[in-house]
């Protein structure tokens, strides 16, 4: 069970080749390192797993790092294929697409704003004209109004007139009414 010594009977006969018999005891120096050193084996084979734990990490961080610096090194190779397809192809027919059309959206543009700045012109000259008439109108409101005004005193001196006369009318009326009513009550 040692691995790498040569085993001994411990506590029996030596071998018979010699041709006496030699007992070991405990006693003995030699014997009692060897039964020792077999425990230590012993023990370390059966209860001290920390080289196989550590033989197995070493593995696996080896096999972990060999994979992701492969996973990386691909990442990183795909990464360059597109930047160096990017610089050698996209840019150069973007930049050429954009000088193309770019002079067409800037007179497109121009175009707009001048059709823009005459809308704006026609609606500030029909907001004056509207605002001029409104302020003719307002001035003829107010010419109006002041007339209105000029003539109100002789009208309600009018009425007042007529308001005078319909009363002595009535009280005339209601005079003869009495009269009348004065001769009915005599019989």
């Amino acid at each position: 069970m040692s691995g790498g010594g040569t085993e001994t009977p411990v506590g029996s006969e030596t071998a018979q080749g010699g041709g006496s018999k030699k007992r070991d005891s405990l006693g003995n120096a030699g014997s009692a390192h060897l039964i020792i050193k077999d425990l230590g084996e012993i023990h370390s084979r059966l209860l001290d797993h920390r080289p196989v734990i550590q033989g197995e990490t070493r593995y696996f961080v080896k096999e972990f790092e060999e994979k992701r610096g492969l996973r990386e090194m691909r990442v990183l190779e795909n990464l360059k294929n597109m930047v160096h397809e990017t610089n050698e192809h996209t840019l150069p027919k973007c930049r050429e697409t954009m000088q193309d059309n770019l002079s067409q959206v800037l007179q497109r543009l121009q175009a707009a704003n001048d059709s823009v700045y005459r809308l704006q012109q026609r609606e500030q000259e029909r907001k004056k004209i509207h605002n001029d008439h409104l302020i003719a109108s307002e001035k003829q409101h107010l010419l109006q109004w002041e007339d209105f005004m000029k003539e109100q005193p002789s009208k309600r001196a009018e009425v007042d007139e007529e308001h005078r006369k319909a009363m002595e009318r009535l009280k005339e009326q209601y005079a003869e009414m009495e009269k009348d009513l004065a001769k009915f009550s005599a019989f």
